[in-house]
């Protein structure tokens, strides 16, 4: 009787419904089917609010042999 025999889940079954009650194990898997459903709406929402936020603006790189010629004008207001 190993771990993938159809015998050890059919007895594992009842031990849980003898246990619990069918009504409870019903009334579980609702719970879990509930949860699931509202973990991938969640996940849908995020999704739209991804699609729906502004692209971050572009900033551009500059060679290392260019200048930024507003820094250097910031720089020379700082120093005076």
């Amino acid at each position: 009787m190993g771990f993938g025999s159809p015998l050890h889940w059919i007895v594992l079954v009842l031990v849980v419904v003898l246990l619990f009650g069918g009504g409870r194990v019903s009334s579980l898997m609702g719970d879990v089917a509930k949860g699931i459903k509202s973990f991938k709406k969640g996940l849908a929402d995020d999704d739209e609010d991804v699609a729906r936020a502004k692209p971050a603006p572009r900033i551009e790189k500059q060679s290392a042999g260019t200048i930024d010629q507003a820094a250097v004008r910031d720089e020379q207001k700082l120093d005076g």
